[in-house]
């Protein structure tokens, strides 16, 4: 009786700290936004598009790559195919990583060495962490620079234009101008390798969940721009930027986190993946889907409560697909977690989830959700490498896309729901709010109680618990203050 009574005033304590903390990080955003002409990304008006530019534009094709193996030998094609340049901007690649596993393996850095003879192949990195408090240090990236360049003409460019203890973390490649990968995933190994299939079968270390998307057409040139800001500043060559003519009928839209005071062409900064998120969510009718890394970003946070404090409909759904143990932040998410759970009085609204592999039916391990998606009533879709926290919101550089093709979200979602479900896209045609109740639902709260009772998982999708344990609502809050600056 006394350790429930001593867990009741720890939570207490805990509720309200973390409340006021959050209060404070929210007001610290918003002042320091409104000193920069950014604070209406808070409060945005009617419609799903962000506004400034870029603005949306029409005539793009766009397709979902899920998972590494789908992805990375199609950025290996394209790449291959390259007649003009080839530009890459990434948080930290491996120069070995494997681009294809069937056949002949291409390696990443063979492939760029060669069009490197024939084309400028430019290669742009974050320059890695000064003191070797997280991954990668700035040695590492060096290390990474020297193999590259080492006997070839590619050009490697690292950027140290970063507010402290935050980094550049956009996945980009963009060939010949024409065609674009955008999303959250990394060319490389470090810590486990983002190769990884739909089936997620059971491997000695971990499986990864990722998403990137292939971009044609005019929205190309934003993307290319973006890259373009950042080269520039750092090796001071202005590149040439064209918008390609049209080559699908996907209207699109290409959105960026860049803190102020670092780039010249962007010294307020951009925060407009933000203004989308909150734009998305503030304008859901049935259901938001969310794929991330991290869930702590108090605005996300907050925005997410008040829908399910006050649902838009009795039917309204909140799903949110996270890592089992996110590698940074894990106690930030859990403790959010407890928020939402506790917005959604009845247990109705809310489902957490995370995925496992398994093997035999016996052996089970989680599998790392990176994946940066949000899915809102089947009209708006988001891919790229942006996390639901400060970092990717306010402090690190950032590249989403957006559309509002109402076509293209529903068979994202259902491409998606497949692999986590382990079901034909057929069986997914139906309600998205009754499939959540009927298949998400039941299958996850099975799977988290036979993990529960130490028996073996029948399938892959399973419920996170959620709860806020002792103290660690308090860990965002207080990233956010030391951290944001």
């Amino acid at each position: 009786m006394a350790g429930h009574t001593w867990q009741n005033i720890v939570s207490r304590v805990d509720r309200t700290l973390g409340d006021g903390l959050e209060r404070q990080v929210a007001a610290h955003h918003r002042r320091r936004l409104r000193n920069l002409g950014w604070e209406q990304v808070f409060s945005p008006g009617p419609g799903l598009w962000a506004e400034a530019d870029p603005p949306p534009r029409p005539g793009n094709a766009l397709e979902l790559l899920v998972d590494g193996e789908a992805a990375l030998p199609r950025i290996a094609e394209a790449l291959t195919a390259a007649r003009s340049q080839v530009t890459i901007a990434g948080w930290a690649i491996t120069p070995d990583f494997a681009l294809t596993r069937s056949g002949s393996r291409l390696v990443l850095r063979d492939v760029l060495a060669e069009l490197a003879e024939r084309m400028p192949v430019r290669v742009l990195l974050w320059a890695g962490a000064p003191l070797p408090v997280f991954r990668p240090w700035r040695l590492n990236v060096l290390a990474v620079r020297r193999r590259l360049t080492a006997g070839t003409r590619i050009q490697v460019a690292l950027d140290s234009h970063e507010r402290p203890l935050h980094t550049h973390h956009e996945k980009l490649i963009v060939v010949d101008g024409e065609v674009a990968f955008v999303g959250g995933i990394d060319l490389t190994d470090d810590p486990v390798d983002r190769f990884d299939g739909r089936d997620h079968v059971y491997r000695r270390v971990y499986g990864w969940h990722d998403v990137a998307c292939e971009l044609r057409g005019p929205a190309v040139g934003d993307v290319a721009a973006h890259v373009a800001l950042r080269w520039r500043e750092v090796t001071g060559e202005a590149l040439d930027v064209t918008w390609p003519k049209a080559a699908g009928d996907v209207q699109a839209q290409i959105l960026s986190t860049i803190p102020e005071r670092h780039y010249r062409g962007a010294w307020s900064g951009r925060f407009r993946i933000l203004e989308a998120y909150l734009r998305a969510i503030r304008a859901a009718r049935r259901f938001i889907y969310l794929e991330n890394q991290f869930l702590w970003s108090p605005e996300i946070v907050a925005a997410l409560r008040d829908k399910l404090m006050h649902p838009p409909s009795p039917e309204f759904r909140l799903v949110v697909l996270l890592p089992c143990k996110a590698n940074s932040g894990q106690d930030d998410t859990q403790g959010q977690l407890g928020v939402l759970a506790d917005a959604d009085d009845h247990g109705k609204h809310f489902l957490a989830c995370t995925i496992h592999a398994r093997s035999a039916g016996v052996t089970s391990a989680p599998v790392y959700v990176h994946a940066k998606v949000g899915i809102v009533d089947d009209e708006w879709l988001t891919v790229g490498s942006a996390n639901l926290n400060d970092h990717s919101l306010f402090n690190d550089t950032e590249v989403n896309l957006v559309t509002c093709d109402a076509a293209l979200a529903r068979a994202a979602r259902i491409q998606l729901w497949s692999e986590h479900l382990e079901v034909s896209p057929d069986e997914l045609q139906g309600d998205p709010v009754e499939l959540i109740d009927s298949r998400w639902k039941p299958i996850a709260c099975e799977q988290q109680a036979r993990r529960e009772a130490g028996e073996a998982m029948t399938h892959r999708l399973a419920r996170l618990p959620h709860v806020s344990k002792r103290l660690r609502r308090l860990l965002g809050p207080l990233d956010g203050l030391v951290f944001d600056g």
